[in-house]
């Protein structure tokens, strides 16, 4: 039904162009002419634009001041946004600047900044920090790490650099190697110097693997390279999978709105909206745990868990050599349509259905390894669920999200190779903040 709109008092007007033709090269007197006819509160339409026009301090009032939130944009023409390159500060909405954000980046950005202020005590700076560049390595590590070269299985090509393997992780080695050289004799210096202060700093991790490098009666002793080799295994573990892991959650939850909606009531309700989510809530959050779980079992952090058998064995009658390579296929577990009902859906509810609830990912059930299973699970679990729970959290509670990955309605799910199997295609968004966020933000 159409609804009857009741507009200030207008001039007569025009088919296309409105009121223009009323309007001289002074803009503002030829208004002040029409106002002392038509009223202070003036409606013109100026082509297809609506105007209003206020002609008087109490009207002035109660447009700007009771109504501030209401108009607090500027008027944006093409001279404005051409001129003023489209980002001037000045002209721009008001509120949170509506842009396109890189969330594949961004994310591994933040559980880069995670990892390395535990064991370094440094960030990401978004400039050529040592953060920055760890970054970089991590992600040319876990591409590297799960590619097939031909020079590992074929014995007469093991010292024939077939595909550039051997260039590449070379080159990766010799970068990753002056990063940490680097950054372990900045330590070094720093620990000096607080020695010589007696400074009483937090120990990072770094401090405590050169306490024990430097202490000559420690039970276990360490060279530099295993102080190296350390740092790496927590960067690679903690970084990229956790990220990666984030990503494809927020690329299923915008790709199924009605999940979305559901895991913000279920935030809303338990934290509502006058402070963040924080790790304390997330056991009151059964329906968010479910969405981890859905992403991680559609999505494992890591698709292969590889093994090597150091023993001859005998499984359901078959003889397995030593030596052997073992690939359990955890992505294809998880797809499994014996196993799960309707596997391709994104469909959190099953891990809150009688049978799915009791469904963790410590290892126990063998159809759901999105971590591993025995001695040689992760054992960076809890650190890396903590982090995505509360992280994924806060992105629902905040933003709505919109992509602009795909003109045809859904996200590009497509996967790109590697140990890790991060989305082919970065998952770049236009998030916005809620209206509630105003609360939340100071």
């Amino acid at each position: 039904m159409k609804q009857n709109h009741r507009l200030p008092p207008s001039p007569p007007s025009l088919p296309i162009i409105g009121h223009l033709h009323h309007l001289g090269p002074l803009v503002h007197q030829s208004l002040h002419d029409l106002s002392t006819r038509y009223g202070p509160l003036m409606h013109i339409r100026l082509g297809s634009v609506s105007c209003v026009v206020a002609s008087t301090p109490d009207l002035a009032q109660d447009l700007l001041k009771a109504n501030d939130l209401t108009f607090s944009y500027r008027k944006h023409t093409l001279a404005i946004n051409h001129v003023t390159y489209g980002v001037g500060f000045a002209f721009a909405p008001y509120g949170p600047q509506k842009e396109r954000v890189n969330m594949t980046e961004e994310l591994l950005k933040l559980t880069n900044n995670v990892i390395s202020q535990m064991m370094m005590s440094i960030r990401c700076s978004g400039t050529d920090s040592e953060a920055d560049e760890a970054k970089v390595i991590v992600r040319e590590v876990t591409k590297i790490f799960g590619e097939f070269n031909v020079s590992d299985f074929i014995w007469f090509c093991k010292n024939i650099d077939l595909q550039g393997f051997k260039k590449r992780y070379e080159e990766i080695r010799a970068r990753y190697d002056a990063l940490l050289e680097k950054i372990i004799c900045e330590k070094e210096e720093m620990r000096k110097r607080e020695q010589k202060g007696k400074d009483g700093k937090r120990k990072d991790f770094l401090d405590l693997l050169l306490d024990v490098f430097e202490d000559k009666e420690a039970q276990v002793n360490i060279t530099r390279n295993n102080i190296k080799a350390t740092i790496l295994d927590f960067f690679v573990a903690g970084t990229d999978t956790t990220a990666v892991t984030t990503e494809w959650t927020l690329a299923e939850l915008m790709n199924n709105p009605h999940v979305l909606e559901k895991a913000r009531q279920e935030i809303d309700t338990v934290v509502g909206n006058k402070r963040l989510v924080n790790e304390s809530d997330i056991p009151n959050m059964p329906y968010i745990q479910a969405i981890i779980k859905e992403s991680l079992r559609l999505h494992p952090p890591i698709p292969l868990l590889i093994r090597k058998s150091n023993a001859n064995i005998n499984v359901r009658g078959y003889n397995i050599p030593s030596g052997s390579l073992l690939y359990v296929n955890i992505w294809s577990i998880g797809r499994n349509p014996q196993h799960w009902e309707s596997p391709l859906e994104f469909k959190p509810d099953r891990f809150l259905e009688i049978g799915g609830s009791s469904l963790d990912f410590k290892g126990q059930n063998f159809k759901f390894l999105p971590f591993g299973t025995g001695r040689r699970s992760c054992p960076g679990v809890n650190l890396a669920m903590r982090e995505a729970h509360v992280v994924v959290a806060t992105l629902i509670q905040c933003f709505e999200w919109n992509h602009v990955d795909d003109k045809h309605g859904s996200l590009n799910m497509k996967e790109r190779g590697g140990l890790t199997i991060p989305r082919a295609v970065d998952l770049v968004c236009l998030p916005s903040l809620r209206p509630n966020c105003p609360n939340i933000f100071p």
